[in-house]
């Protein structure tokens, strides 16, 4: 779901880029057997170096430099934060900025155990941090780490079944949980929880099996013609309101919240007219998109929703930046994972999306101009530092004001699904 991107400043107070220290910090979830986040692992990286820099003391000081301004429970939405770490780090003081409870350290596995490190853990741990053995492959010499670990990585791409079976073997009657990395298909998703690890890291959960045969319900086009509806300039006020009527949901929604001391209206609403009308237009567009995006992903994991909604908003931020049209972009963003949530193919319903030819052939990944900032977003989740510096590149755009859109993004994002809870 790697979503999370802080910017931060340089000790004399410029931007990053100007100091030639631009900061990456990305998240990707960690997901439990009921697809519900377990935790992120923060994916670092120094802006300088063509590949991540993983446990780099540049990459982690610019972790524990924005953990201090924008505070680590809000990166990992208050869950544990994976985090790669070098030896040296480990008896730091950089360390101390870290919440304990919450952060998970993660030291390569083939890391040689010498006395030294054992202690080093010894103490971490004593302090509250847990530990996680990354690329476990299951050899004799990790053993004295594995016996500290609180966490076991698998790099399912690089260990077979039997491979697999062996290092689970190995964990049984151990406190160290299993974590399948590199999870990407429903099919190695289902073959990894069959075989008995607990989490999971990857994005399959963002491609489900379309179901065979499976039609979008009635009332998923009635939400399709609204945000159709949206679309016009103007808009049928008249037309939109019939629509909104048929949606009960939707209807609720909107009253609902002109009741609420958000809005502290004193007018009579009398009608689903007036109630647009009183909201306005823009706001109304906003609150529509999200409530028929969460309806939509109703029996999908929610990491979906929060993905959706941080693609929406900061393509929507990002277009003003590159001559797009933001409300065009705050859907293609959204539309994007609508798929996922509705188990249906893209091909099956990129006719029924209230979009210009444009924007379809960008979800259709035709790379057009306007699915380069959806493309920046995917490479950014996926730590693809080298793909998403050369988007910016094509775009250009700054690197800081692309993060600032998307840490803006990641914010928003986070409230409302918090106030939509």
């Amino acid at each position: 779901m790697a979503t999370q991107a802080a910017l931060g400043k340089s000790h004399d107070g410029s931007l990053p880029e100007q100091a030639g220290e631009l900061r990456y910090v990305a998240r990707q979830p960690i997901l439990d057997q009921r697809s519900k986040v377990h935790g992120y692992e923060l994916l670092l990286w120094n802006g300088r170096d063509p590949v991540p820099c993983e446990g780099s003391d540049p990459a982690l000081h610019t972790m524990l430099d924005d953990s201090v301004i924008f505070g680590l429970e809000e990166m990992a939405c208050g869950l544990p934060a994976f985090v790669n770490c070098s030896l040296e780090l480990l008896s730091e003081e950089w360390l101390q900025v870290l919440p304990p409870k919450l952060t998970v350290l993660e030291l390569q596995a083939d890391v040689e155990p010498t006395a030294s490190l054992l202690e080093a853990c010894r103490r971490l741990k004593g302090r509250g941090f847990k530990l996680a053995l990354k690329d476990f492959t299951g050899k004799p010499e990790s053993k004295p780490l594995l016996e500290l670990a609180d966490y076991v990585k698998v790099n399912i791409t690089k260990l077979g079944a039997a491979e697999r079976s062996n290092v689970l073997r190995q964990l049984a009657g151990r406190a160290a949980q299993s974590i399948a990395e590199n999870v990407e298909t429903q099919e190695e998703y289902a073959l990894v929880r069959q075989e008995g690890f607990k989490y999971f890291q990857g994005y399959y959960f963002c491609h489900p099996e379309p179901l065979k045969s499976h039609k979008i319900p009635g009332n998923r086009l009635v939400q399709l013609e609204i945000l159709e509806a949206l679309q016009k300039d103007p808009v049928d006020l008249e037309r939109l309101s019939q629509l909104v009527k048929c949606d009960a949901s939707l209807t609720y929604f909107l009253l609902r919240l002109l009741n609420s001391p958000v809005c502290a209206m004193r007018q009579e609403v009398t009608s689903i007219q007036t109630a647009l009308l009183l909201l306005g237009i823009t706001t109304f567009r906003r609150i529509a998109i999200l409530a028929i995006a969460s309806d939509f992903n109703t029996e999908q994991p929610t990491e979906i929703l929060r993905m959706a909604f941080v693609r929406g908003r900061f393509c929507e931020l990002a277009a003003r930046l590159c001559g797009l049209v933001p409300s065009e972009q705050y859907i293609v963003g959204m539309a994007s994972l609508f798929p996922a949530m509705l188990r249906v193919s893209i091909e099956d319903m990129i006719e029924l999306l209230p979009l210009r030819p444009e924007a379809r052939d960008a979800l259709l990944g035709k790379g057009n101009p306007e699915g380069l900032l959806l493309n920046w977003l995917v490479s950014h989740e996926h730590g693809d530092w080298v793909a998403s510096a050369e988007i910016v590149r094509s775009i250009g755009l700054h690197h800081d004001q692309i993060k600032r859109c998307h840490s803006e993004a990641v914010a928003w994002a986070d409230a409302a699904l918090k106030s939509n809870s």
